[in-house]
Protein backbone atom coordinates (compact mmCIF):
# COMPACT_ATOMS: atom_id res chain seq x y z
CA UNK A 1 0.00 0.00 0.00
CA UNK A 2 1.42 3.03 -1.07
CA UNK A 3 1.87 5.98 1.73
CA UNK A 4 0.11 9.32 0.62
CA UNK A 5 2.93 11.14 0.65
CA UNK A 6 4.63 9.60 -1.62
CA UNK A 7 3.19 11.74 -4.60
CA UNK A 8 4.43 15.03 -2.67
CA UNK A 9 8.60 16.74 -2.81
CA UNK A 10 9.69 14.39 0.26
CA UNK A 11 12.18 12.52 -0.74
CA UNK A 12 13.04 14.24 -4.47
CA UNK A 13 15.01 16.61 -5.79
CA UNK A 14 13.31 19.73 -5.91
CA UNK A 15 13.37 23.23 -7.85
CA UNK A 16 14.50 25.92 -5.63
CA UNK A 17 11.76 28.62 -5.88
CA UNK A 18 12.64 31.89 -4.25
CA UNK A 19 9.04 33.71 -5.79
CA UNK A 20 5.88 33.61 -4.14
CA UNK A 21 4.31 29.81 -5.29
CA UNK A 22 1.39 28.97 -2.84
CA UNK A 23 0.72 26.00 -5.50
CA UNK A 24 3.95 24.35 -3.62
CA UNK A 25 2.11 23.00 -0.43
CA UNK A 26 0.96 19.78 -0.48
CA UNK A 27 -2.20 18.78 1.13
CA UNK A 28 -2.65 14.77 2.72
CA UNK A 29 -5.59 13.97 3.39
CA UNK A 30 -5.84 13.05 7.55
CA UNK A 31 -8.55 10.63 7.30
CA UNK A 32 -6.51 7.42 5.51
CA UNK A 33 -4.43 7.18 8.97
CA UNK A 34 -7.61 8.26 11.25
CA UNK A 35 -9.04 5.54 10.10
CA UNK A 36 -6.08 3.13 10.37
CA UNK A 37 -6.82 4.64 14.38
CA UNK A 38 -10.32 3.17 14.39
CA UNK A 39 -11.15 7.46 14.16
CA UNK A 40 -13.81 9.32 11.75
CA UNK A 41 -13.76 13.15 11.73
CA UNK A 42 -16.54 12.74 13.19
CA UNK A 43 -15.42 10.31 16.43
CA UNK A 44 -12.12 12.36 17.37
CA UNK A 45 -11.66 12.11 20.84
CA UNK A 46 -9.69 14.92 21.22
CA UNK A 47 -8.86 18.20 20.08
CA UNK A 48 -5.86 20.62 20.02
CA UNK A 49 -3.48 21.32 17.23
CA UNK A 50 -0.08 20.87 15.45
CA UNK A 51 1.86 23.79 16.46
CA UNK A 52 5.15 24.47 13.36
CA UNK A 53 7.86 26.60 14.30
CA UNK A 54 9.25 27.95 10.90
CA UNK A 55 12.88 29.48 11.94
CA UNK A 56 14.02 30.40 8.11
CA UNK A 57 11.22 32.82 7.58
CA UNK A 58 12.69 35.75 4.89
CA UNK A 59 10.86 38.10 2.70
CA UNK A 60 11.36 42.03 1.29
CA UNK A 61 10.31 45.00 1.49
CA UNK A 62 8.63 47.43 -1.13
CA UNK A 63 12.32 48.72 -1.21
CA UNK A 64 13.89 45.36 -1.65
CA UNK A 65 15.23 45.67 1.78
CA UNK A 66 15.08 41.62 3.17
CA UNK A 67 13.40 40.95 6.03
CA UNK A 68 14.19 37.74 8.03
CA UNK A 69 11.60 36.55 11.23
CA UNK A 70 10.15 33.46 12.99
CA UNK A 71 7.05 32.12 11.94
CA UNK A 72 4.20 29.94 14.21
CA UNK A 73 1.89 27.70 12.68
CA UNK A 74 -0.95 26.69 14.61
CA UNK A 75 -2.74 24.04 12.61
CA UNK A 76 -6.07 22.42 14.11
CA UNK A 77 -5.86 18.67 14.98
CA UNK A 78 -9.39 17.93 13.23
CA UNK A 79 -8.41 19.31 9.52
CA UNK A 80 -9.20 17.63 6.99
CA UNK A 81 -5.64 17.29 5.84
CA UNK A 82 -2.07 17.85 6.98
CA UNK A 83 0.48 19.70 5.13
CA UNK A 84 3.78 17.73 4.14
CA UNK A 85 6.81 18.89 5.40
CA UNK A 86 9.12 19.85 2.55
CA UNK A 87 6.42 21.52 0.43
CA UNK A 88 5.91 23.82 3.79
CA UNK A 89 9.94 24.70 3.22
CA UNK A 90 9.52 25.13 -0.07
CA UNK A 91 6.39 27.24 -0.29
CA UNK A 92 8.37 29.27 2.74
CA UNK A 93 11.20 29.07 0.55
CA UNK A 94 9.30 30.82 -2.29
CA UNK A 95 8.87 34.17 0.11
CA UNK A 96 12.45 34.91 -0.30
CA UNK A 97 12.11 37.07 -3.06
CA UNK A 98 9.13 38.24 -3.07
CA UNK A 99 7.58 41.64 -2.21
CA UNK A 100 5.15 42.20 1.12
CA UNK A 101 4.22 45.75 2.51
CA UNK A 102 4.52 44.51 6.15
CA UNK A 103 4.40 41.63 8.45
CA UNK A 104 0.63 42.39 8.28
CA UNK A 105 0.23 41.77 5.01
CA UNK A 106 2.65 38.67 4.97
CA UNK A 107 0.47 36.85 8.33
CA UNK A 108 -2.43 37.34 6.44
CA UNK A 109 -1.22 35.90 2.99
CA UNK A 110 0.60 33.10 5.09
CA UNK A 111 -3.09 32.26 6.89
CA UNK A 112 -5.22 32.18 3.90
CA UNK A 113 -2.36 29.87 1.89
CA UNK A 114 -1.84 27.39 4.81
CA UNK A 115 -5.92 27.15 5.91
CA UNK A 116 -6.95 26.66 2.61
CA UNK A 117 -4.30 23.78 2.33
CA UNK A 118 -5.40 22.26 5.63
CA UNK A 119 -8.89 23.06 4.95
CA UNK A 120 -9.57 24.85 7.84
CA UNK A 121 -8.60 27.90 9.77
CA UNK A 122 -4.53 28.27 10.38
CA UNK A 123 -3.69 30.23 13.28
CA UNK A 124 -0.16 32.26 11.85
CA UNK A 125 2.00 34.78 14.31
CA UNK A 126 4.58 36.34 12.60
CA UNK A 127 7.72 37.53 15.24
CA UNK A 128 10.94 39.28 15.02
CA UNK A 129 14.30 37.83 16.57
CA UNK A 130 13.84 40.95 18.21
CA UNK A 131 10.45 39.75 19.99
CA UNK A 132 12.06 35.84 20.22
CA UNK A 133 15.31 36.62 21.72
CA UNK A 134 13.86 37.09 25.18
CA UNK A 135 12.71 33.86 25.60
CA UNK A 136 14.59 31.63 27.57
CA UNK A 137 14.17 27.81 26.85
CA UNK A 138 12.06 25.61 29.04
CA UNK A 139 12.12 22.26 30.88
CA UNK A 140 9.02 19.85 29.84
CA UNK A 141 6.93 19.88 32.95
CA UNK A 142 6.52 16.69 35.44
CA UNK A 143 8.83 13.84 36.23
CA UNK A 144 11.35 12.56 33.75
CA UNK A 145 11.18 8.69 33.03
CA UNK A 146 13.94 8.13 30.97
CA UNK A 147 16.60 7.04 33.98
CA UNK A 148 14.08 3.95 34.51
CA UNK A 149 15.45 0.74 34.28
CA UNK A 150 13.81 -1.23 31.61
CA UNK A 151 14.00 -4.46 29.16
CA UNK A 152 13.58 -3.42 25.61
CA UNK A 153 11.68 -6.29 23.36
CA UNK A 154 11.77 -4.38 19.90
CA UNK A 155 11.71 -1.48 18.17
CA UNK A 156 9.81 -2.80 15.20
CA UNK A 157 6.61 -1.11 16.02
CA UNK A 158 4.04 0.42 18.81
CA UNK A 159 3.81 -2.47 21.49
CA UNK A 160 0.39 -0.93 23.69
CA UNK A 161 0.38 -4.61 24.99
CA UNK A 162 3.72 -3.13 27.33
CA UNK A 163 1.63 -0.60 29.04
CA UNK A 164 0.37 -1.26 32.54
CA UNK A 165 -1.77 0.91 35.07
CA UNK A 166 -3.07 -0.13 38.33
CA UNK A 167 -6.96 -0.18 38.05
CA UNK A 168 -6.95 0.18 41.65
CA UNK A 169 -5.45 3.56 42.03
CA UNK A 170 -6.74 6.76 40.14
CA UNK A 171 -4.16 9.60 40.33
CA UNK A 172 -3.38 12.63 38.85
CA UNK A 173 0.15 13.16 36.87
CA UNK A 174 2.52 14.46 34.89
CA UNK A 175 5.52 12.71 33.04
CA UNK A 176 8.06 13.33 30.05
CA UNK A 177 10.42 11.70 27.94
CA UNK A 178 13.14 12.01 25.94
CA UNK A 179 13.55 8.91 24.19
CA UNK A 180 10.72 8.77 21.39
CA UNK A 181 12.47 8.32 17.92
CA UNK A 182 10.18 7.47 14.82
CA UNK A 183 10.98 7.66 11.31
CA UNK A 184 9.98 9.61 7.92
CA UNK A 185 7.40 6.65 6.38
CA UNK A 186 8.78 8.26 2.79
CA UNK A 187 12.49 8.91 3.39
CA UNK A 188 13.37 6.51 6.50
CA UNK A 189 14.94 9.69 8.27
CA UNK A 190 14.93 9.91 11.86
CA UNK A 191 12.37 12.51 13.49
CA UNK A 192 13.49 12.82 17.27
CA UNK A 193 11.11 14.50 20.14
CA UNK A 194 10.46 14.52 23.43
CA UNK A 195 6.48 13.51 24.65
CA UNK A 196 4.53 14.66 27.45
CA UNK A 197 1.90 12.89 29.22
CA UNK A 198 -0.24 14.70 31.39
CA UNK A 199 -3.39 12.56 33.14
CA UNK A 200 -5.53 12.29 35.78
CA UNK A 201 -7.33 8.28 35.55
CA UNK A 202 -5.58 5.20 36.22
CA UNK A 203 -1.88 5.26 38.01
CA UNK A 204 0.29 4.66 35.12
CA UNK A 205 3.04 2.74 35.36
CA UNK A 206 6.31 4.51 34.34
CA UNK A 207 8.72 1.91 33.30
CA UNK A 208 5.64 0.27 30.87
CA UNK A 209 5.27 3.57 29.16
CA UNK A 210 9.15 4.07 28.92
CA UNK A 211 9.70 0.83 27.33
CA UNK A 212 6.10 1.60 24.40
CA UNK A 213 7.93 5.02 23.82
CA UNK A 214 11.12 2.96 22.72
CA UNK A 215 9.12 0.60 21.23
CA UNK A 216 8.24 3.12 18.57
CA UNK A 217 12.26 3.59 17.63
CA UNK A 218 12.08 1.91 14.18
CA UNK A 219 8.13 2.87 13.43
CA UNK A 220 7.53 4.84 10.37
CA UNK A 221 4.88 7.49 10.50
CA UNK A 222 4.41 11.47 10.44
CA UNK A 223 4.69 13.28 13.84
CA UNK A 224 1.06 13.90 14.18
CA UNK A 225 0.35 10.13 13.74
CA UNK A 226 2.61 9.28 16.12
CA UNK A 227 1.00 11.65 19.00
CA UNK A 228 -2.42 10.43 17.85
CA UNK A 229 -1.22 6.54 18.72
CA UNK A 230 0.27 7.31 22.16
CA UNK A 231 -2.91 9.45 23.22
CA UNK A 232 -5.24 6.63 21.80
CA UNK A 233 -3.23 3.97 24.01
CA UNK A 234 -3.15 6.25 26.87
CA UNK A 235 -7.12 6.82 26.99
CA UNK A 236 -7.66 2.98 26.78
CA UNK A 237 -5.30 1.79 29.32
CA UNK A 238 -6.16 4.79 31.69
CA UNK A 239 -9.85 5.42 31.44
CA UNK A 240 -9.05 9.33 32.15
CA UNK A 241 -10.79 11.85 33.55
CA UNK A 242 -8.65 13.69 31.43
CA UNK A 243 -5.37 13.40 29.42
CA UNK A 244 -3.78 15.62 26.85
CA UNK A 245 -0.24 14.30 25.28
CA UNK A 246 1.78 16.54 23.19
CA UNK A 247 5.51 15.92 22.06
CA UNK A 248 8.00 18.74 21.12
CA UNK A 249 10.02 17.48 17.75
CA UNK A 250 13.55 18.45 16.99
CA UNK A 251 13.35 21.19 13.57
CA UNK A 252 14.21 19.54 10.76
CA UNK A 253 14.75 21.75 7.34
CA UNK A 254 13.87 24.87 9.89
CA UNK A 255 11.08 23.85 11.06
CA UNK A 256 9.95 21.78 14.06
CA UNK A 257 6.40 20.30 14.28
CA UNK A 258 4.73 19.84 17.49
CA UNK A 259 1.28 18.12 17.73
CA UNK A 260 -1.19 18.79 21.03
CA UNK A 261 -4.14 16.23 21.43
CA UNK A 262 -5.99 16.90 24.47
CA UNK A 263 -9.58 15.86 25.90
CA UNK A 264 -9.84 19.10 26.92
CA UNK A 265 -9.47 22.36 25.15
CA UNK A 266 -5.97 23.69 25.43
CA UNK A 267 -4.05 27.00 25.63
CA UNK A 268 -0.87 25.63 24.02
CA UNK A 269 2.81 27.49 25.40
CA UNK A 270 4.96 27.61 22.93
CA UNK A 271 8.06 26.92 24.81
CA UNK A 272 11.00 25.61 23.39
CA UNK A 273 13.22 23.09 24.70
CA UNK A 274 16.98 22.71 24.40
CA UNK A 275 16.98 20.13 21.43
CA UNK A 276 14.84 22.49 19.58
Amino acid sequence: MHHPAEHSPLGKSSEYVSTYTPGLLFPISRATKWAELGLTAQTLPYTGADLWNCYELSWLTPSGKPVVAIGEFAIPADSPNIIESKSFKLYLNSLNQSVFADRAQLEATLAADLSAAAGAAVQVRVRSLDEVQGMALVRAPGVCIDDLDIEVPGYDQPRPQLLRCDEQVRTADVLHSHLLKSNCPVTQQPDWGTVVVDYQGFALDHASFLAYLVSFRQHADFHEQCVERIFLDLQRLLQPDRLTVYARYVRRGGLDINPYRSTHALTIDNGRLARQ
